[in-house]
């Protein structure tokens, strides 16, 4: 049994279909990352997960049991979504923020271990724990959302875009991030347009398109595939 999975689910918004029969498993400890173009149906996935979006067939579940409907509910399970876009409470500072990812628990000794060690990961928020969340920089918002996301302490992480409008030495320092994150024992679901950077940290992967899974495999495996090369990575087999 896996500990999240994705079974034969479909998702319409209006007359477009979204989603179309979508399969797909988590396992415990892994990173698995979805590729595909803009409007593949990648952030549709990750909000039928996390119930943000009602899929109108198949089934979600985790740890062997079906996710409830409610948002709320699949957050207590341990379902986490770090969403596109870098949302911050603007208006509100770092730690404030960060406090917020740890708004359904009660044990506060692990509430004070748990923001230090966000901010021995992200010495930057530290550094900026009393200033407000709307003021920081691109790849700092990044962070703070990523550490948002762990005080919930994630059974499973899901990272949509994380690398989104970066620089390319914050999207490398991100992905090192990410890697170290999943070696401390997260798990995590990470959709993704930089199909290089996403595939070469993933332990299995597949490729979406138009609301289709069309190819799986490990993270290596398609990263040499020729087809995905040529579809994702900007490549172009010689003749």
């Amino acid at each position: 049994m896996a500990l999240l999975e994705v079974n034969d689910v479909s998702v319409a918004y209006g007359g477009i279909q979204a989603l179309q029969g979508v399969s797909l498993h988590v396992e415990k400890g892994e990173i698995v990352t979805i590729i595909g173009a803009n409007g593949a149906g990648k952030s549709s996935l990750l909000n039928a997960i996390s119930s943000m979006v009602p899929y109108h067939e198949g089934e979600i579940t985790y740890e062997g049991e079906r996710l409830p409907n409610q948002a709320y509910n699949v957050v207590a399970k341990g379902i986490i979504q770090v969403p596109e876009g870098r949302q911050v409470f603007a208006n509100l500072n770092v730690e404030e923020n960060l406090r917020i990812g740890a708004f359904l628990r009660r044990d506060k000794a692990g509430i004070e271990e748990d923001l230090e060690h966000v901010y021995t990961r992200f010495p930057r928020l530290k550094e900026r724990r009393q200033q407000y969340a709307g003021s920081l920089s691109g790849g700092e918002q990044q962070m703070l959302v990523i550490g948002r996301g762990l005080m919930a302490r994630p059974g499973v992480l899901l990272l949509d875009e994380p690398s989104l409008g970066l620089a390319p030495l914050l999207v490398a320092e991100i992905f090192r991030i990410i890697d170290d994150i999943n070696r401390e024992g997260t798990t995590l679901l990470l959709v993704e347009q930089n199909a290089k950077k996403a595939l070469g940290v993933a332990d299995r992967a597949y490729v979406l398109e138009t609301g289709k899974i069309i190819r799986e495999g490990g993270g290596t495996e398609l990263l040499a595939d020729p087809t995905v090369r040529d579809a994702y990575l900007g490549t172009k087999r010689e003749a």
